[in-house]
């Protein structure tokens, strides 16, 4: 009688199981996708470039002394609209949410009535508010015709700010209800007034939930002003279509017009992303690198793989 006899050594680990071949799924329909938008892109680019357009009109009066004055304008238009916005809508704000129901009741009328018409429709009211009162009467301050008074520039000021300050209203109230009511007992129990509670505690906090829209909104204005071309302020379309009527490329202006606008809003885009990571350092333990740390990470990342390749 024969035993077999195992002669396979008791340390060796019984075999496992195959490894697994991964075979990623084809998506065929990204491929059909983007063949479809290229060839969409593809034929807006050929049918700009059979059309009668001056493309050389456009580097000849990008840097035009009214084209770049326009830009000023259009810049400090923005700025003083906006800062009339958020003063505003601050005040608008904390109005909105006091106990005392005239105030509260004035500041929620405020805010229906300038959301509820067009800003175009406000630009005009505002310019030919000349045919309702003929002189503006201040008392011992001020008195003057209202044509002279009421100027392109004054007209544009108030019609973008004061509409401004309805929608700042909305957001500086949501941003003041998110901070938990907590903070203000708290302040209050330590002796703090109100004014001081909301200075120092509760603006400072809501800070985080305002600051993104209202960046939108700077951005938004930035391109609302070219409305304010119907009241005959000199901004950057108004200057653009000027040039465009005496050069005999109107097409032409309005694409240099676009251009600027994009650069323009572009740079704020930069402006808002850096303010946000600002403000949400107390909200995140680790804020997400820039796009300059990405890029300078991606180029040390390739530095040590081309030296260590090259030692190897």
């Amino acid at each position: 009688m024969t035993v077999d006899i195992d002669k396979t050594p008791a340390d060796t680990p019984p075999a496992g199981p195959e490894a697994i071949k991964a075979i990623p799924v084809r998506h065929y329909g990204r491929y059909v996708s983007a063949v479809v938008a290229l060839a969409l892109l593809g034929g807006i680019v050929y049918a700009f470039s059979q059309g009668k357009i001056n493309w050389d009109a456009i580097p000849d009066y990008f840097f035009d002394d009214r084209i770049l004055d326009g830009v000023g304008k259009t810049l400090l238009l923005t700025v003083l609209s906006m800062a009339i916005g958020i003063i505003g809508g601050v005040l608008l704000a904390v109005m909105r949410l006091s106990k005392n129901p005239v105030t509260s009741s004035i500041a929620w009328f405020y805010i229906w009535f300038f959301r509820g018409t067009p800003v175009l429709v406000q630009l005009i009211v505002w310019f030919n508010l000349g045919l309702v009162f003929e002189y503006i009467n201040l008392g011992p301050f001020y008195k003057d015709e209202w044509s002279d008074f009421m100027t392109p520039f004054l007209t544009a000021l108030l019609g973008l700010g004061l509409n401004e300050a309805a929608y700042m209203a909305e957001i500086c109230r949501a941003g003041l209800l998110s901070v938990d009511e907590g903070q203000t007992e708290a302040s209050h129990a330590l002796g703090m007034s109100h004014t001081k509670t909301l200075r120092r505690i509760v603006i400072p906090q809501a800070m985080r939930v305002i600051v993104p829209p209202t960046g939108n909104e700077v951005i938004n204005m930035l391109k609302t002003t070219s409305l304010v071309s119907v009241v005959q302020y000199p901004e950057l379309l108004r200057a653009a279509q000027d040039i465009g009527q005496t050069s005999g490329a109107p097409a032409e202006m309005l694409f240099l017009a676009a251009a600027w606008y994009l650069l323009l809003t572009s740079v704020f885009s930069i402006g808002q992303y850096y303010l946000e990571r600002y403000y949400a350092r107390g909200s995140s333990r680790s804020l997400p690198a820039t796009p300059f740390q990405k890029i300078k990470a991606n180029v040390l990342s390739l530095s040590n793989r081309s030296s260590t390749g090259g030692t190897a």
